[in-house]
């Protein structure tokens, strides 16, 4: 029987969901997915400026989550770049901070309320 899947803790939804080149006139390009954790990973990592490791404690997961996470956010970022796709972030196994869970708030917070697993 599979662990049941743990929700990773992100800060908020993010405000802009949906990237890609400028020249997609039509909207017909391929669409890669991105889950809100891959997105916060990407936020705490490159964004912030975090470690690894810090992003694992603030989304309370293992630092291998978070690796994982990482790369496939990273290998989606690329096919956008280079292959000419959209990305579109949603959905995912997310749990939003709670209010007293502020400190690990983003600078720019746009705390959205919901909750992942869609």
């Amino acid at each position: 029987m599979p662990r049941p899947r743990k929700g990773k803790k992100v800060c908020c939804i993010p405000e802009n969901t949906s990237f890609g080149p400028l020249n997609d006139r039509d909207g017909k390009r391929d669409v890669v997915f991105m889950s809100v954790e891959e997105y916060e990973t990407i936020r705490l990592i490159d964004y912030e400026g975090l470690t690894q490791e810090e992003c694992a404690q603030n989304m309370q997961v293992a630092r291998g989550t978070v690796q994982k996470l990482y790369t496939d956010a990273r290998r989606k970022i690329s096919q956008s770049f280079v292959d000419g796709k959209n990305i579109r972030i949603q959905g995912g196994d997310y749990l939003l901070y709670e209010e007293g869970e502020k400190v690990h708030g983003c600078r720019r917070c746009r705390r959205g309320r919901g909750h992942g697993n869609g």
